[in-house]
């Protein structure tokens, strides 16, 4: 039968009542676009991210794309983030007519490393962009010292963060506008594409919520140009349900991880650890070893799914080569990339299947 990366279905299976009346409530109102689910889930999320207002969108790209425009980012300007990432990160930067400015990553948690942040920012810098990857914060203390000395914007990507925290506090890890992606994969996931933008600042809230409704605040009353960035109802009636069964799903997640972490200790991979004050959700359980190739391939052989997050760095991409950075620019980033590892991390994992990993990887490995 073997382990899949992730297993949607069996997800589903736990909650098909509660998701299907939800999206059946949507049916029977034709409420499809806008409407009491989405208002609802938006209530919901902010009060579960501890954030004062929250805007549906599209998919957690778009959810970048409208925070870097209402925060007026655009041509001539520079925006710094990590070269590990998704490349919607960047492609939402490019997208407003700044320049995306990779830096390299922390060798230990492979999020951005605060002081080749530093290093980067000029005179054209308008924000900083931290990702929180595989399910933990970045180090937003840093970060936010960092922005606050040189008046930067933070735009936070939390679209593998559903859920973390920095010391004891959701807030903690969010900067001016802080996006979420809903992916089916994502720990908080919609079935098709969803996104989200969480605030404190009401008029930042108020514009994206606009420009996200091609710039409309009323019907056929257009305040500025806009997109098609809305969150529609179905979506949201699921998540809804979802965000009530999420604190459980991310401890389970934490659960299955600290036994990978006991199993794998002792064997050749390295590990990425939770960082100091971080609470991490474990979108992905990521080890690092530099015989990669033959481990993923080899637990495919016994049935065990693997992923790679991700293989290719950015400034190596053929469509970010106008950024003119070659190999050898980003080391920490380059090494990590042929060597990671995601590993078969969902809620409902079982602790024999993450014993069965640990057996096939300590069977290939020695």
């Amino acid at each position: 039968m073997g382990i899949p990366f992730v297993d949607l279905k069996a997800q589903y299976k736990t909650i098909k009542e509660e998701i299907d009346r939800a999206v059946f409530e949507v049916i029977e109102s034709t409420q499809f676009i806008g409407g009491k689910k989405l208002e609802t889930f938006e209530t919901n999320f902010a009060r579960y991210t501890d954030a004062g207002y929250a805007v549906g969108a599209s998919s957690g790209t778009s959810a970048l794309h409208l925070a870097f425009t209402a925060l007026d980012i655009g041509k001539g300007d520079e925006v710094i983030t990590a070269s590990n990432t998704f490349i919607a990160t960047t492609e939402a930067i490019t997208h407003t007519g700044a320049t995306p400015v990779l830096v390299d990553v922390d060798d230990d948690t492979l999020t951005i490393d605060p002081e080749k942040v530093e290093m980067a920012i000029t005179d054209r810098t308008k924000a900083i962009v931290p990702v929180h990857l595989y399910g933990q914060s970045a180090d937003m203390d840093a970060i936010r010292e960092i922005a606050r000395r040189h008046s930067l914007k933070i735009v936070t990507d939390a679209a593998q963060a559903h859920g973390a925290s920095l010391n004891g506090s959701r807030k903690a890890i969010q900067g001016d506008a802080t996006c979420f992606s809903f992916y089916p994969g994502k720990n908080l996931g919609a079935y098709g594409e969803a996104g989200m933008i969480v605030t404190d600042d009401g008029d930042l809230a108020d514009r994206m919520r606009r420009l996200g409704n091609h710039g409309s605040a009323d019907k056929y009353t257009h305040t500025e140009v806009g997109f098609n960035y809305r969150l529609d109802a179905i979506q949201a009636a699921i998540l809804d349900v979802k965000l009530e069964h999420l604190d459980e799903w991310n401890n389970r997640r934490r659960s299955r991880a600290k036994r990978y972490d006991e199993g794998l200790r002792d064997r050749p991979v390295r590990l990425v650890p939770e960082g100091p004050g971080r609470h991490h959700v474990y979108h992905l359980y990521v080890v690092r070893t530099a015989d990669r190739d033959r481990l993923s391939e080899e637990l495919r052989k016994k049935g065990i799914a693997t992923g790679i997050h991700y293989p290719v760095p950015l400034h190596l991409q053929k469509a970010h080569a106008d950024l003119g950075s070659g190999k050898g620019t980003f080391p920490v980033a380059e090494r990590a990339a042929k060597e990671i590892l995601s590993l078969p991390m969902y809620a409902e994992l079982t602790d024999d299947m993450v014993d069965e990993v640990v057996a096939a990887i300590a069977d290939i490995l020695g």
